[in-house]
């Protein structure tokens, strides 16, 4: 289960999140998990509450401020609008409110699926302090981004019939990261866009999104411990 907390972004303004927490009360490392284009709905809440079940304090900023949808047309619209700048001014408002807590031990990452697998590449562009990045099926507009600033790990997750995050596009990221002798992981699937998201069975793939998801719990366990 998730709850609903209020904190504040980066540059002051009021936001929302959803927070899972790992059994215990030990500290844990922190993850910050940025939402599909659909909205911080109940499967980002899922995701929320299953990493925190993998030993994470995790927290789930709401870009939306509330809004989900259903349909792609207005999920579209919605990531249109948004403000990248102030998104990942909510993304660094994250990271500060988990670094901030008992909880924490400190270490933090950042994930996200779709629109919020771009909004993690921006974050590891723009938001200092991060010890590793786990882009899921996402690539940021290049020229809103800055990969000179990038510090933390990158391990990038991307299908093979994607029409839209093509491996290409992600290929070009390790690229221009090499180039900068910052190396990122490439994991390829074969599998559609949005492959572990299990409440889409026209895209959803078991096997793929298992192995996935234990690739990304085992980089964090490694770059945040």
């Amino acid at each position: 289960m998730t709850k609903r907390v209020k904190l504040e972004a980066r540059s002051g303004f009021e936001m929302q999140a959803e927070v899972a927490e790992p059994a215990g009360d030990a500290r844990a490392p922190g993850v910050v998990l940025v939402q599909e284009w659909w909205g911080v709905n109940d499967h980002v809440k899922d995701l929320t509450t299953r990493l925190a079940g993998e030993g994470f304090l995790v927290i789930a900023p709401d870009l939306y401020d509330g809004k989900t949808t259903k349909d792609p047309a207005e999920a579209g619209a919605l990531m249109q609008a948004l403000d990248t700048a102030r998104a990942v001014d909510q993304i660094a408002g994250a990271v500060a409110w988990l670094k901030a807590s008992p909880r924490c031990s400190g270490k933090v990452g950042v994930t996200g699926f779709c629109m919020g697998g771009a909004m993690s590449f921006a974050a590891a562009c723009h938001v200092p302090g991060l010890s590793a990045v786990v882009p899921f099926y996402g690539v940021p507009v290049p020229e809103k981004v800055d990969y000179a600033k990038v510090t933390a790990p990158i391990q990038a997750h991307v299908a093979e019939h994607d029409a839209w995050v093509t491996v290409a596009k992600a290929k070009a990221i390790q690229d221009e990261l090499a180039s900068r002798s910052h190396p990122m992981e490439l994991c390829v699937y074969d599998a559609q866009h949005a492959f572990v998201n299990d409440t889409r069975p026209e895209v959803y793939h078991p096997e793929n999104a298992k192995l996935a998801w234990g690739r990304m719990v085992e980089f964090f366990r490694k770059h945040l411990a």
